[in-house]
């Protein structure tokens, strides 16, 4: 009897290097079976909208303005990236891992962030309303100017994380561990710290009006001293 015949599928190469990618290159891109690694890819402005690119790796690519809106992003690395102002409103991004990337500016409203995390990276002025954020870590992670709202890091350790003059209104932070963060003229108007120590946390631009935030927290002499100077006394 002969032998059946065999068929060799073509291997497709899962990295993608120094392209400047369309709508129409990710869409084909994701329409082959497995995950893309993208390497120094410019993809400024494209729109990705509603692509299902789950398990991709993206790798210093510029992602300036490139929108991501509503896009299937489970499981995506992003390390050395650019991306500010990119959207990902309503994206999944659920297991995701940025590493040492910038995103100033970027729009993550209605994102599920469930289990993500955020290693050296820059979030300045990043918008994170409305966003599902179970278990998100982040770590010497920049969030001055952030919008984080009512979002809970009870029992959480952060580390190096600078909140400087982000909108934490009525975010959890009971139990929370600081370790080398900046609170400093964060706008903070219904938090909640009960059990949490805040001996390593920059307090600058704290009034002794904003004291009843930390009624149970943990502070340092020197942060009282700050409280008590508020009133002219000096703490010796």
């Amino acid at each position: 009897m002969s032998e059946p015949a065999t068929t060799n599928s073509p291997t497709i190469d899962p990295d993608v290097r120094d392209a400047r990618l369309t709508r129409a290159d990710l869409q084909a891109l994701a329409s082959q079976p497995g995950s893309r690694h993208l390497v120094d890819c410019d993809c400024d402005e494209s729109d990705m909208s509603n692509l299902d690119l789950s398990g991709w790796t993206f790798e210093r690519c510029s992602l300036r303005r490139t929108k991501f809106t509503g896009a299937r992003l489970e499981a995506t690395r992003w390390q050395g990236c650019r991306g500010a102002f990119a959207e990902f409103v309503g994206a999944d991004l659920s297991d995701s891992l940025f590493r040492a990337s910038d995103f100033n500016n970027a729009l993550f409203r209605r994102t599920t962030l469930t289990s993500a995390r955020f290693d050296s990276c820059k979030l300045t002025g990043a918008d994170l309303s409305d966003a599902k954020t179970m278990d998100i870590a982040f770590e010497e992670v920049l969030l001055i100017n952030a919008k984080l709202p009512g979002h809970s890091f009870r029992k959480q350790s952060l580390r190096k994380v600078d909140f400087g003059q982000a909108d934490l209104r009525k975010c959890d932070f009971r139990a929370t561990t600081f370790e080398e963060c900046s609170l400093r003229d964060a706008h903070m108007v219904g938090c909640r710290f009960e059990g949490a120590d805040l001996r390593g946390v920059d307090l600058g631009g704290l009034r002794l009006i904003d004291a009843n935030l930390f009624r149970g927290a943990t502070i340092s002499r020197e942060q009282a001293g700050l409280l008590l100077a508020e009133l002219g006394l000096n703490v010796r």
